[in-house]
């Protein structure tokens, strides 16, 4: 099975951003670790700050991709056209969060990408990305 994952803005400062909120290890480090943990995928990453990149890759992705897991980072708050590039593919998409979203600033409790998406993991910290990986492996 071939899965994407799909980092927004701001998520490649991981390790060194806010440590308080997402922790010290970068998402390249934690990259290895879920691709040793899980053998039997073979699971690519696309990081962009980029909005209109991040709705190229998803279209690409559907017709690359078995599964996509996602973490628009802010844009999850703002972003309409990436909820809509989401609802307008047919690879299932998880929606991930680091933090949890609903504890922090109210902006951030409404996600324009939730509704259009299997399912939502949000304030794990990067072991969101694992329980998405998991989900996929049980229902795939």
């Amino acid at each position: 099975m071939k899965i994407l994952i799909i980092n927004g803005p701001s998520l490649n400062l991981l390790g060194t951003r806010e440590t308080n909120i997402y922790g010290e290890l970068s998402f390249e480090d934690y990259f290895d670790e879920i691709e040793q943990h899980f053998p039997e995928f073979e699971i690519s990453c696309f990081q962009s700050n980029i909005e209109g990149e991040i709705i190229d890759k998803l279209h690409e992705a559907d017709l690359e991709f078995n599964a996509i897991i996602v973490n628009a980072g802010a844009y999850t708050h703002t972003s309409v056209a990436i909820g809509d590039a989401i609802q307008a593919i047919d690879t299932p998409v998880v929606d991930v969060h680091i933090s949890n979203v609903m504890a922090r600033e109210d902006f951030r409790q409404v996600s324009y990408i939730a509704p259009y998406c299997v399912g939502s993991i949000i304030g794990f910290g990067l072991d969101s990305y694992y329980l998405a990986l998991e989900y996929f492996r049980k229902f795939s």
